[in-house]
């Protein structure tokens, strides 16, 4: 079974918007808990657009009763307040994603020509706190590659490229499918475990999940958009069926 977890980056955005402590990220996690979805995931960026600093802290001790069920995963670029976060918090796992000045989100995963010293030094500080450690990829052999040289647990897929090849359809999703087919093989062949994310949505996660190794699928816009309609908790419900049946 593919693992879902929960991204709450836009319930943070909501309040940002306004100011004050409405909506609650904390409240939305504890929907999402309830509604059984067995993964956290928060982002917090150094502008703290969305995430805060102090809703990692604040998530981190309503999960921690719950570490035998639910996951938080942290991801971030590697700042040095970053790393030492995830230090403090010790997240069952820690995503590491590269940012681009003036992004609105991430738009491509680490180039496979990144210097490999500094990250792998952060890969084996966050192993002596227990942490798993990701890393943020395209579906290309070369960056898994470089990606198992950190020593990294896993890789998390950028799946975009997919989801607007799905939009298309017919041979663009063929071959879309065919190339992350051939990445999660590649990356399970080299020892890592596989992770994927990034627009994944209702309508194209069950052909997504038909590929093999796909441990854990990161949602978040997608699921918040639809939970303005439905509600978080049955939001969260409709892909934990799709998830569940993977």
């Amino acid at each position: 079974m593919t693992r879902l977890s929960v991204n709450v980056n836009k319930v943070a955005t909501l309040r940002n918007s306004r100011g004050g402590t409405v909506p609650s990220v904390v409240e939305a996690v504890r929907v999402c808990v309830e509604a059984g979805a067995p993964g956290i995931t928060v982002h917090p960026r150094a502008d703290e657009r969305h995430i805060r600093h102090s809703d990692v802290l604040e998530v981190a001790e309503v999960l921690e009763p719950l570490r035998d069920r639910v996951e938080y995963n942290i991801e971030g670029d590697p700042r040095p307040r970053l790393v030492e976060l995830v230090e403090r918090v010790r997240p069952d796992q820690c995503t590491l994603v590269p940012v681009r000045p003036g992004e609105i989100t991430s738009e491509a995963g680490w180039p496979a020509d990144t210097p490999k010293e500094e990250l792998a030094e952060i890969v084996t500080r966050f192993h002596a706190c227990g942490v798993r450690v990701s890393v943020f990829v395209d579906p290309e052999p070369a960056p898994i590659d470089w990606a198992a040289a950190l020593g990294v647990d896993r890789v998390e897929l950028y799946t975009e490229p997919y989801a607007r090849a799905f939009e298309r359809g017919g041979e663009t999703l063929d071959a879309s499918v065919a190339k992350y087919r051939a990445a999660a093989e590649h990356a399970a062949s080299a020892g890592l475990g596989v992770n994927a994310g990034h627009d994944l949505d209702l309508a194209n996660l069950p052909t997504f999940l038909r590929l093999p190794y796909i441990a854990e699928v990161s949602i978040g816009h997608a699921l918040m958009a639809r939970a303005l309609f439905v509600g978080l908790r049955p939001a969260v419900e409709e892909y934990l069926r799709i998830t569940a049946s993977r």
